[in-house]
């Protein structure tokens, strides 16, 4: 298990099924809370606006949905969010180009990482 990773809630945003299976695994073997996975747009909206987390992981493409309204609720919120994503970081907007990035593949050493930083950064 990951120090510091234990008990966190972590909002996961991923539209391929196996995708999103790796990262819930990997955040509950290190300890984390997974809310979702979810592979909608509007229930994702939804979780942005409503729930209560920690972090979130963040699919760009969601069945042909743009992820970004999702960010811009995270970010009014001032809740910690990173993309996991195929593209490249010049595919994300200006105002996201500047955000954590895993690219898939990914290892789950990276993924904990990048989730550790995030929460990290954010106190």
């Amino acid at each position: 298990m990951k120090a510091g990773l234990n008990g966190l809630r972590i909002l996961v945003v991923e539209d391929e099924y196996l995708v999103a299976s790796l990262i819930q695994d990997f955040l509950e073997m290190a300890g984390c809370v997974v809310l979702g996975p979810i592979a909608r747009l509007a229930e994702a909206v939804h979780a942005a606006h409503s729930d209560s987390c920690d972090a979130a992981v963040l699919d760009v493409n969601l069945g042909g949905s743009l992820v970004f309204p999702v960010a811009e609720i995270l970010s009014h919120r001032r809740i910690p969010f990173a993309f996991v994503t195929g593209y490249a970081t010049g595919a994300l907007p200006d105002e996201h180009h500047a955000r954590p990035t895993i690219r898939k593949p990914f290892r789950k050493e990276e993924l904990l990482a990048l989730i550790s930083d995030l929460v990290n950064s954010a106190v």
